[in-house]
């Protein structure tokens, strides 16, 4: 950190003997001192559980904290990123389950479900871009952020447009598991790239990207098969095999981040 970065995190700590009720939002008890139970108390030992617990038991915190302590920015990117993806995977799934049954009427709402997905699936990356430049003291908006929103906004029609290969396959379920594969692995790399900009001030090549993707649509069918063992159970056995096989591992063209 910055001299002047850490001038201004230290004015946000203080320093108290006896317990300083509704002052404070946080207040953390040394190791060495009596706490009262379910406080927050601080183990230099255990520096990065107690990171995981006051993230764990004040979410609401997460960007602030993010901003102004540097232990904390990792882990809050990664969990953000984490449960944008799995959003973006239950949402897939979601709007593609009604296509399970094959049927003439349904035909027409399961091409026209793609434009939705894109829309829902576009502006949870865009929330998730706004979150992790705020958590990287990263100034925040469509216009300060104009490069990243254009490349997400880019990538978006090149996930598309691979979905856009299983829109024969899902009205029989056989693309269910494929398609929320996709919106996991995009959102992974979209999520992993931005991070990787905020932290270090350069995204990943194309090369790498790649790999990312790779990486993360295994993961992604893991996810998307898991979610759908919960809320399907009885689709989950039989369509998680077909996915292996039909989920393409080409990273789209329409990404340019």
């Amino acid at each position: 950190m910055s001299e002047a970065r850490r001038r201004e995190s230290a004015a946000l700590l203080v320093r108290e003997q006896v317990y300083p009720r509704g002052q404070y939002d946080l207040v953390i008890y040394d190791e060495a001192i009596s706490a009262p139970a379910g406080s927050l108390v601080f183990h230099p030992d255990r520096r990065q559980q107690f990171v995981v617990h006051v993230l764990d038991s004040y979410p609401d915190f997460g960007v602030a904290l993010a901003r102004a302590f540097t232990p904390f920015r990792k882990p809050f990117a990664s969990r953000m990123i984490s449960r944008t993806c799995k959003e973006n995977t239950l949402f897939s799934l979601a709007t593609a389950l009604p296509d399970v049954i094959p049927s003439v009427i349904e035909l027409p709402w399961a091409l026209a479900e793609f434009a939705s997905d894109t829309a829902f699936l576009t502006m949870n990356q865009l929330k998730m871009a706004f979150l992790l430049a705020a958590a990287s003291d990263r100034r925040v908006g469509y216009r300060e952020q104009k490069s990243e929103v254009a490349s997400v906004v880019a990538g978006a029609f090149g996930w598309r447009a691979i979905a856009r290969q299983l829109v024969g396959k899902v009205p029989f379920g056989g693309g269910l598991i494929a398609k929320a594969a996709i919106a996991y692995a995009g959102t992974k790399v979209v999520g992993i790239s931005l991070d990787h900009l905020y932290s270090v001030g350069y995204t990943y090549s194309r090369s790498e990207r790649e790999t990312l993707y790779a990486d993360a649509l295994k993961q992604g069918r893991q996810v998307a098969g898991n979610i759908l063992r919960h809320i399907r159970p009885d689709l989950a056995a039989k369509y998680a095999s077909e996915a292996v096989k039909r989920i393409p591992m080409v990273y789209p063209r329409g990404d340019t981040h």
